[in-house]
């Protein structure tokens, strides 16, 4: 794997992590097993295709025993022993798990949640990211660690703590309060601009003094809006900071080796801002867990993916963790069907990934997530899913030379904030039943069934190149988004937006006028009143293919400015008014979705600025169920191929199958992966 660095301070930077091609590997506990097994666990590695291990995640309290008691002993056997086996090792900075002596010692460096309880001792990731004492003691042990294995011939990488933000995503605590109001004084400069920015007045908020600022903490009524969003703004940069931090001693011991850190892309959420996180390692790194309950699953995955790929701009990626098959907080925790492990790694793959790792390597006798799967699973090696893992492994090693490559450019860029996603959950909404990621999702799902490349991008990109814009429930926008999008349009390109997009500037502030916001000129519309529509409740659209369409959780009272209405509400309370609208600019247009089309309605939308902007699928004839996506090189492209239907399916393609090493003869059995180097 190649990887091009996206620090600021390094850029263009390229490392190659050995062996070329894929990595491939997990999590790797050798503390939790007898030393007698690590050697079994090694040939076993060889015997699967694993190449990379990510070490001592976990394992701060057998690295230092007590307070400046340090043990490396262990681990370097360990690291010997894969070394001479052939495996990397991702070393992990084990600070995801403070040890129960510094727990004890320094029960201040917990977080304290809403409601003033202090975590206690016995979970992961408790403590506080402005805990000037913890910060101490972690950057002690990245110190110590470093200088013990900069030289160790099995370190190909840094792996940064773990998931930073998740059990540990805000701390309500004294200490974290006063770094929040620095994070304010730095921001807004004078208490005046503060009050004016949290509109402090409503509810007489209105604080003469930073000191008197506290935390959201547990109150009876919701908090301001304007509060909530600064709060996740500075949750963000705290856990950012330790982040750099930690990186910073790495970088000044190992300079050459190349320092990530395991994201959390998925729909679950996040309250990281990971496309400025991006910027501070050399490789962007992800886990991604499938929701079981999820009938639609397989497509949640390829969106998050395109996300991961979206932050890293467009580079390889790592895929940090994912599991074998099932894990252990979902409700039930179901176990993946037959080539499923295969259709999900592969699908990582197809959507820019360069390393396919699971959480873990053998599933644990013990623990908390003892019955969370492994590559190894409980029932040992004579097993359905280590057998799937020996095939993985030989997948990736048939088709090492894509590694390197980048998925092809997309005709569609689908633009993602993060900040919106705060401001989204900041308010109470005249509905707070919809989710962020629900219209995204739809509207991804809808042109990757057209086999239309999407990227999911940054707000903040560049547009150039890119035929159409969707712009999905963007709750804050930045009037700036509103002038690139009209230049856009302007010069030939299409938009479509839809509602809860543009209600709010970056201070969360609704915008006056009338929704949607800062976007109502572009699009020549105008909303005067909101219509949610009760859970079960539907309405009808007419007007576009496929009429009559079905719309429910979301309507609103239209009026056209200077656009025309392409499809009209044929029911409910707003019966005859425009539902979706039409404006041409320029060379191109611009359009605006008022409701909530089911996926059908989200299909004729997908369909027509398809039709009108000439946009050519990757392929001339695949079905819907086959996942399609393109990666390429100046030398060659190669075609990714994933039927999730139940029945074969032919696929208009004409090349080499790296995964059986014959020509592809265009007929995809159900369940089965093809990667084709095109002719």
């Amino acid at each position: 794997m190649r990887i091009t660095s996206n620090a600021a301070d390094r850029p263009g930077t390229v490392f190659t992590v050995p062996p070329e091609g894929f990595l491939f590997g997990g999590d790797y506990n050798p503390e939790q097993w007898p030393e007698e097994v690590w050697l079994e666990d090694a040939r076993l590695m060889q015997e699967a295709g694993v190449n990379l291990v990510s070490l001592g995640v976990f394992a701060w309290g057998n690295l230092e025993r007590a307070d400046g008691e340090f043990d490396f002993d262990w681990l370097e056997r360990s690291m010997d022993i894969l070394h001479d086996h052939g495996v990397a090792v991702n070393l992990a900075t084990p600070t995801a798990a403070p040890p129960a002596w510094l727990i004890h010692a320094h029960p201040e460096v917990m977080t304290v949640n809403a409601d003033g309880v202090r975590t206690g001792q016995g979970g992961r990731l408790g403590w506080a990211p402005s805990s000037a004492t913890f910060r101490w003691y972690a950057l002690r042990m990245v110190d110590r660690l470093a200088r013990a294995f900069a030289d160790h011939p099995a370190l190909a990488m840094w792996h940064v703590s773990n998931e930073l933000g998740n059990e540990n995503i805000y701390d309500f605590g004294v200490e974290t309060a006063e770094a929040f109001r620095a994070w304010l004084r730095d921001r807004y400069g004078q208490v005046e601009a503060l009050n004016e920015a949290w509109v402090t007045a409503f509810w007489g908020h209105t604080v003469t003094d930073f000191a008197q600022v506290e935390p959201p903490r547990t109150a009876r009524t919701h908090h301001n809006p304007g509060l909530l969003l600064d709060w996740d703004r500075f949750t963000s940069d705290a856990l950012l900071g330790h982040l750099i931090a930690e990186r910073d001693v790495l970088r000044a011991i190992t300079p050459a080796v190349p320092i990530t850190t395991n994201f959390m892309i998925m729909r679950t959420g996040n309250v990281q801002d990971y496309a400025r996180w991006a910027t501070e390692v050399d490789v962007v790194s992800n886990d991604h867990y499938t929701i079981v309950s999820d009938p639609q699953s397989h497509e949640e995955l390829a969106f998050s993916a395109d996300r991961t790929r979206g932050v890293a701009g467009g580079a390889p990626w790592m895929l940090m963790e994912h599991s074998t098959s099932a894990v252990n907080w979902q409700h039930p925790n179901a176990a993946k069907v037959p080539g499923e492990l295969i259709r999900n790694s592969i699908s990582h793959v197809a959507h820019g990934a360069d390393a396919v790792c699971f959480f873990q390597w053998r599933q644990s006798v013990g623990g908390a997530e003892q019955f969370h799967s492994g590559m190894i699973p409980h029932a040992g090696v004579d097993s359905k899913t280590f057998t799937d893992v020996g095939r993985l492994g030989r997948i990736l090693r048939r088709i090492g030379e894509v590694a390197g490559s980048r998925v092809r450019r997309g005709d569609v860029a689908l633009l993602w904030d993060q900040e919106a996603v705060w401001a989204y959950g900041s308010t109470r909404k005249p509905s707070n039943a919809l989710t962020f990621h629900d219209v995204p999702l739809a509207l991804h799902r809808a042109f990757s069934r057209r086999h239309i490349g999407v990227d999911i991008i940054p707000s903040v990109s560049d547009l150039t190149g890119y035929s159409v814009v969707v712009v999905p429930n963007l709750f804050l926008a930045r009037a700036e988004l509103a002038e690139r999008l009209q230049s856009f349009v302007s010069a030939g390109g299409h938009v479509l937006v839809t509602y809860l997009s543009g209600i709010v500037d970056e201070r969360d502030q609704v915008v006056l006028g009338g929704y949607p916001g800062v976007f109502r000129v572009l699009l020549g519309v105008r909303v005067d009143e909101l219509y949610p529509l009760p859970a079960g409740e539907e309405v009808r659209v007419e007007g576009l293919p496929h009429s009559p369409l079905t719309a429910r959780d979301w309507s609103e009272h239209v009026e056209t400015t200077t656009a025309v209405a392409i499809a009209r509400y044929a029911d409910g309370p707003l019966h005859d008014a425009p539902a979706i609208t039409w404006r041409r600019v320029g060379d191109g247009t611009a359009t605006y979705v008022s409701t909530g089309l089911d996926d059908l309605g989200m299909q004729s939308l997908a369909d027509d600025l398809i039709r009108v902007s000439d946009l050519q699928p990757l392929v001339a004839e695949a079905p819907p169920f086959v996942e399609l996506t393109v990666r390429e090189t100046d030398a060659a492209s190669y075609a990714f191929l994933i039927n999730h239907g139940t029945v074969e399916a032919y696929v208009e393609l004409d090349g080499t199958d790296l995964v059986t090493g014959g020509e592809f003869g265009c007929n995809l059995p159900a369940g089965d992966v093809a990667i084709v180097r095109l002719r």
